[in-house]
């Protein structure tokens, strides 16, 4: 039988009882109504639940009074940030509705301004994809232009070129179709379209621009990516190129990033074989170099205000689990691309969540020295005379080019040897997954001194499955380059603050460092 319901009076003789037994907040004997904040002279407030002397009341978690941060420089939050996201086969197709939807949002008196500039570069603008995006503009009877000039691995010139496309032509919505970079491209468009004032390093990452933080809203962006890499749909960076300076730097902010991506495996239907290998490096990287960098509070400086707060923070919590999913999983499915990039739907699926995983986290947690070097390796490549540059064969015989997921992996296998000694046990978790669970065995022969130089020996076996130049030298980097390979990676401060061991406030000693990784990685 159910149990008698309480009466009325027998309810009201327990809240007499217990009326006077303490507020159930602070512990302390007033009246129920009487729920105020308690003044300072007795130790706590109401609203924290803290009793006399520091101590909890019955629902804090704490048994201590509240005090400021920590002492010290280094950070003490992290935050999360990411891109609404949408995955699915033929999702492309709702992109019109998404940005009439967005239009509707403007006053009524607006709407009629409105104008979308489609962003994309002269080989994605021939693709069914682009088909797809403009059908579902003019479906929606919408006001588009499309330009279709985006350079692959963009330069401080071709942004300046878009930047002055979208400011003229007055867009007040952004897409971006194509790889990371059409879709940096239609960041860094954006972002100088909301400031008509300013000049390009206004934003760029110090010490190479002024690093100013971006305090407005920017106007709605969508990004459709074309390959599975960059993550470039769920981050706030933006990367570019400036030849002058030979080396490559650029934008990271939260403001930055898109308000949506849409990832549809069709998309990467088309995708060369060694275009999504290059890709996938990139995301593997990501991974690996997210899960590995510094802990966030670790990171300094501390930021003044919230938003100094860097969108590179250094690994965390949160991240790790998107880094660590995202690193197992492009092991696994990589090497299926490299087999059959076009008929292997599975691993092209799962490559692309990969890339917007690995996207949310090194987004958040950000990379380091893979990435820092990654940077004048494509860069002095084109400035190098034209028989010493390097052409990578899926790309136009016309332009000297290392693609980003390669120059990244080129160090790989010495950074990671390098930086092992600062967390062997969370080096040795990744060089589990490389082992796979018909080597798992092999980890309890390992001692935690041998961790990086494992680790260091299956990237490059991983390396090797996906033909990977075996080394700076193969593509054409020899031991004169070095010093010019460690200036260029001297100024990514914003991913060589994030890297362990790293000796960061002696400059000699940081250069001595930096000049052996590039030697060990000359050859393998």
């Amino acid at each position: 039988m159910p149990p008698p319901v309480a009466s009325r009076a027998s309810i009201l003789r327990l809240l007499s009882l217990t009326s006077n037994q303490g507020c159930r907040g602070c512990g302390r004997t007033h009246s129920a109504l009487d729920h105020h904040a308690h003044s300072p002279g007795h130790g706590h407030s109401h609203g924290h639940g803290y009793g006399h002397g520091g101590r909890r009341g019955m629902a804090t978690p704490v048994e201590k009074a509240i005090r400021g941060p920590p002492p010290g420089n280094t950070d003490y939050a992290f935050e999360m940030a990411a891109s609404t996201l949408r995955f699915g086969p033929f999702a492309t197709q709702e992109v019109g509705m998404d940005l009439s939807n967005m239009i509707k949002q403007l006053p009524a008196a607006d709407r009629s301004q409105a104008k979308i500039g489609v962003f994309t570069d002269p080989n994605v603008v021939r693709l069914p994809v682009m088909e797809v995006v403009e059908e579902s503009l003019m479906r929606e009877g919408l006001n588009w232009v499309v330009w279709d000039k985006c350079s692959v691995e963009p330069t401080d010139k071709s942004w300046e070129e878009a930047i002055d496309f979208a400011r003229s032509s007055h867009i007040t919505h952004f897409l971006a179709v194509g790889g990371g970079s059409s879709m940096d491209t239609a960041k860094a468009a954006n972002l100088f379209t909301n400031y008509p004032e300013a000049d390009l390093y206004e934003f760029i990452n110090a010490p190479i621009g002024r690093g100013k933080p971006i305090e407005k809203k920017l106007s709605p962006l969508i990004a459709i990516p074309t390959t599975a890499g960059t993550g470039s749909e769920t981050t706030g960076t933006a990367i570019l190129d400036i030849p002058s300076l030979q080396f490559k730097t650029g934008i990271a902010s939260r403001a930055l990033k898109p308000t949506l991506g849409i990832v549809d495996l069709n998309n990467t239907a088309t995708c060369p074989k060694e275009v999504a290998i290059a890709a996938g490096l990139d995301v593997l990287f990501h991974s690996l170099e997210s899960w590995t960098a510094v802990p966030y509070y670790e990171r300094t400086p501390r930021p003044a205000n919230p938003i100094m707060r860097p969108a590179y923070q250094g690994s965390n919590p949160i991240s790790d689990i998107f880094s660590k999913w995202a690193l197992e999983t492009t092991i696994k499915y990589l090497p299926r691309i490299a087999k059959d990039a076009f008929g292997d739907e599975e691993a092209r699926a799962q490559m692309l969540l990969a890339a917007s995983t690995a996207g949310i986290g090194f987004g958040n947690a950000g990379v380091h020295m893979c990435h820092a070097f990654s940077y004048p390796i494509s860069s002095l490549n084109k400035g190098r005379p034209s028989d010493l540059q390097y052409h990578h064969p899926s790309y136009s015989p016309k332009i000297p080019l290392i693609p980003h997921g390669v120059a990244v992996s080129l160090t790989a296998p010495a950074v990671f040897n390098f930086t092992a000694p600062s967390s062997p046990s969370r080096h040795k978790e990744a060089l589990a997954l490389f082992l796979g669970k018909d080597r798992a065995h092999e980890l309890t022969n390992i001692r935690d001194e041998d961790v990086g130089k494992a680790l260091s020996e299956e990237i490059k076996k991983f390396l090797d499955l996906v033909e990977v130049p075996r080394g700076l030298e193969k593509v054409g980097y020899k031991s004169d380059d070095i010093t010019k390979l460690v200036e260029g990676c001297l100024p990514q401060r914003r991913v060589l603050d994030l890297a362990p061991v790293l000796a960061k406030d002696n400059l000699a000693q940081e250069k001595e460092q930096l000049a052996k990784i590039v030697e060990n990685s000359l050859n393998w």
